[in-house]
């Protein structure tokens, strides 16, 4: 699973913490889930740990998809801390489902050493449907981050999967906006035999190009990027009921297209808040669910 990170914007933040060197112990985090289809219900079959990323275990408490296991990934730790490496592996076998998220936002710490580095692998073998939906990211004062996933689909199977990421703390006394070092994430999808579906990356260094700028963030603070990976006959059907929408007087567009080698659609949302992000991906997830699985999504929780 583990593979090099050699990544060229990673080149200026090579030198060590002074406290743990990076990918120490206590800074090395693993993660592995499996599911797997038990006659009419989905169970959580495997799960590997090692602190600070944890699962405790899969709860039933989905009441419009009452068969699907939701599980929580949680950490110990806090949040990201310059050094650390953080491997998490999800796999859905043969006509299993599953939904993954996270206890709360992840935060990014500051740093002034090095980097933290995050490396998902992420597969789905036929007629399964994975929803993994993480809360926001939040990139403290001068974090660099780098998000790598890498996805192995069958043809039969659905993902959807979302990525939201915020300006920083912005509340947080006078404020902090895109203040953080770098910012880098990348997905890679390709087939069962290695055919390749599509690469997608972004990456944000503020004190080099400002996010701020036309065609880029502008006047917002908050982006949600959502991949959907599913048969062509279910993208069609979807994409018809997403029109694109520039909301001027909320502060907030949105808008899908489709991704090359029919492997579904991605969607992006821009807003001033989290609020409305959160919103937005759940109308688009609403929409996948009742397409896919015929079942709908359920109420949010009152705590969420």
């Amino acid at each position: 699973m583990t593979r090099p990170i050699n990544d060229p914007e990673l080149a200026p933040y090579q030198d060590e913490p002074k406290q743990l060197p990076s990918g120490s112990l206590g800074k090395d985090a693993r993660l592995r889930l499996r599911f797997e289809r038990r006659n009419e219900r989905s169970i959580l079959a495997v799960m590997e740990r090692k602190a600070p990323l944890l699962v405790q275990r899969a709860i039933y408490c989905d009441e419009g998809m009452p068969a699907l296991p939701w599980v929580f990934i949680i950490t110990n730790s806090g949040g990201i801390l310059q050094g650390d490496r953080y491997q998490i592996q999800i796999e859905a076998g043969p006509g299993s489902f599953g939904h993954v998220t996270t206890q709360a936002a992840t935060k990014i710490h500051e740093m002034d050493a090095n980097y933290a580095a995050q490396t998902q692998e992420i597969v789905l073998e036929p007629g399964s449907y994975l929803e993994y939906l993480p809360d926001p990211m939040i990139p403290f004062r001068h974090a660099r981050f780098l998000n790598q996933t890498r996805i192995k689909i069958d043809p039969t199977a659905t993902l959807l999967y979302a990525e939201t990421l915020m300006a920083g703390r912005k509340y947080y006394r006078d404020g902090e906006s895109f203040e953080f070092d770098l910012f880098s994430s990348a997905v890679h999808a390709e087939r069962p035999d290695g055919t390749v579906l599509f690469v997608e990356k972004f990456v944000i260094e503020p004190a080099q190009v400002s996010p701020r700028d036309l065609g880029v963030m502008g006047e917002y603070d908050v982006f949600g990027n959502v991949i959907l990976l599913t048969p062509k006959e279910h993208a069609d059907r979807i994409l018809a009921k997403i029109p694109p929408t520039f909301d001027r007087s909320a502060h907030w567009a949105d808008g899908a297209a489709r991704l090359p080698n029919d492997a579904g659609l991605i969607y992006k949302v821009l807003a001033q808040e989290t609020g409305i992000i959160r919103a937005r991906i759940r109308a688009f997830w609403t929409l996948v669910r009742e397409e896919v699985t015929k079942h709908p999504v359920p109420s949010e929780f009152p705590w969420r």
